[in-house]
C-alpha cells in the first residue's frame, strides 16, 4: 500500500491518485468490511448499528456531515452526508481507529 497520509476536512486518510472508490484504470471499487461478520459497509444504517455497537455515539451538531464520537477516546469521524461520497479516505479513517474490526478491500 503506497501512497500519502493527508489531514483533510478533519479526517486523516492514506491518499493515492489511483486509489479511488473507483479505481478507474483498473475498475476495482474498495469497500469497507465489518471484520468479525464478514459484511460490506453498503450504507450509513449498516456502519452506524456496527459503530453503535462499539460504543460510538452520533453528533447532530453539523447538518452538512454525519459525526461519531467515542467517549472514552478523542476520536471524531466525520462523513459526508451522501453515502455516494464514501471514499477510500473515509474507509481508511474508520481502520486506524479499529483495526481489529473494519478492513478495506477490493472488490
Amino acid at each position: 500500500m503506497s501512497g500519502v497520509w493527508v489531514f483533510k476536512n478533519g479526517i486523516v486518510g492514506l491518499e493515492n491518485p489511483s486509489d479511488c472508490h473507483v479505481n478507474s484504470t483498473t475498475g476495482c471499487r474498495k469497500v469497507l468490511v465489518h471484520v468479525p461478520s464478514n459484511e460490506v459497509i453498503t450504507c450509513y444504517s449498516n456502519l452506524e448499528r456496527n459503530l453503535y455497537n462499539l460504543g460510538w455515539e452520533r453528533y447532530y451538531d453539523d447538518p452538512q456531515l454525519l459525526q461519531y464520537h467515542k467517549r472514552s477516546t478523542v476520536h471524531l469521524t466525520s462523513l459526508p452526508m451522501d453515502f455516494s461520497r464514501f471514499k477510500s479516505m473515509h474507509m481508511y479513517d474508520i481502520v486506524v481507529k479499529y483495526r481489529n474490526e473494519f478492513e478495506v478491500r477490493d472488490m
